[in-house]
C-alpha cells in the first residue's frame, strides 16, 4: 500500500469568490451613510429651558397664555340668519380681523399646531375660503378642512 503524498494529490486551488463580500460591504456602507442623515444634532431641538437669567425675578403666579394649550386649533364658521360667525377655541369672535389676532396669538404659542376649519354646511364657500387664507397669512403651515363622518 502506499502512502499518500502532498505533492501528487490533484486538488485545484481554493478560489475565493469577493464578489458577494464586496455586494455585502457596499450595503453596510449605504447602510451607515444613510442612518447617519438621520441623526439629530442637539443643539436645534426646543427646549422648555427658561431664558431667564440668574438676576432676574421669576414670577411664578403668572399664567402661560390660553393659546398655549392648543394642540389642535379648530375654526368653527357659522352661519346663522344670514351672517357669519366665527369661533376659535370656544370664542365666539364677530369679525375676521378678531380671527386674525386670535390665530396669531396661538401661532406665537404653537407654531406647529394644525389649523382645522369646520365650516357649517349652510356656509357660503367664500368665508371658508377667507379664514384658510388668514391662517396661512399668519403663518401656520398645516391647515385642514374638517369632514362630517358618513353614517
Amino acid at each position: 500500500m502506499r502512502r499518500p503524498s502532498i505533492f501528487t494529490d490533484r486538488r485545484e486551488p481554493l478560489d475565493v469568490k469577493m464578489t458577494p463580500m464586496i455586494d455585502v460591504v457596499f450595503l453596510l456602507l449605504i447602510f451607515f451613510v444613510w442612518t447617519a442623515s438621520f441623526h439629530i444634532v442637539e443643539h436645534i431641538l426646543p427646549s422648555s429651558v427658561s431664558e431667564i437669567r440668574g438676576s432676574e425675578s421669576l414670577s411664578p403666579n403668572e399664567p402661560p397664555p390660553a393659546e398655549a394649550d392648543f394642540h389642535d386649533v379648530v375654526v368653527r364658521v357659522l352661519w346663522e340668519d344670514g351672517r357669519v360667525g366665527w369661533r376659535v377655541g370656544g370664542e365666539m369672535l364677530d369679525d375676521l380681523a378678531a380671527v386674525e389676532a386670535k390665530l396669531a396669538g396661538i401661532y406665537r404659542a404653537n407654531a406647529e399646531a394644525p389649523v382645522i376649519i369646520d365650516p357649517d354646511n349652510a356656509t357660503p364657500l367664500g368665508h371658508v375660503i377667507d379664514v384658510y387664507d388668514l391662517s396661512r397669512r399668519v403663518g401656520f403651515d398645516e391647515v385642514q378642512f374638517a369632514a362630517a363622518e358618513e353614517a
